[in-house]
């Protein structure tokens, strides 16, 4: 408690702040400064997980932004398609000089409609792209957050340790550890 309010402690602040000041056993000094650094290198492995998380919304937006997009390039296609369908009636209701204009069109409305097919197709292959790569950032940010999730149970196991003395109680915080940094490395390499 400090003077000015109220303070809480977490479960192994008060063993370390011991050891600070009084000196203590190895088993006590290396188990707080294992803490330490597991608290250290959970708190990037949270980071990462965010970036990661983070960079698979951005790809899911663009994906939604390129779905949209083809979109409206397949309903511009289907607006040039109603066209010629018009305007090769036209050609059967007419004869002579209109019937000319409607042939010229309907080759035009042809042409247009290719160019905005392969825009459509184009824009959906992108939304694909991008689809694939959110899936892949959110894998990235699964492992990420197991690996975060295990230093914390490491670093909570760590505080039990110290709290109970109990040592057999090591071979959970170093599993913990070692399983928490192998996916930290699996979330690093993209695996």
């Amino acid at each position: 408690m400090s003077g000015h309010g109220f303070h809480v402690h977490g479960p192994h602040d008060h063993e370390v702040e011991h050891v600070a000041q009084h000196g203590g056993d190895n088993f006590t000094a290396r188990l707080a400064v294992l803490t330490a650094i597991l608290s250290t290198i959970g708190a990037i492995f949270g980071y990462m997980g965010g970036h990661s998380q983070n960079a698979a919304l951005l790809y899911k937006n663009e994906a939604a932004i390129q779905k949209t997009s083809a979109s409206n390039q397949w309903n511009y296609y289907q607006a040039k398609s109603n066209k010629q369908n018009l305007g090769e009636l036209s050609i059967t209701l007419t004869s002579g000089e209109a019937q000319k204009k409607f042939t010229q069109a309907v080759e035009r409305y042809k042409l247009e409609k290719e160019e905005i097919k392969a825009a459509a197709e184009a824009l959906e292959e992108k939304a694909k792209v991008a689809d694939r790569k959110s899936d892949q950032e959110m894998h990235v940010h699964e492992r990420w957050a197991l690996a975060t999730t295990l230093l914390q149970i490491a670093i909570a196991l760590s505080a039990i340790t110290l709290l109970t003395r109990k040592r057999w109680m090591l071979g959970g915080v170093f599993g913990a550890t070692a399983f928490g940094l192998v996916a930290g490395v699996m979330g690093y390499l993209h695996l």
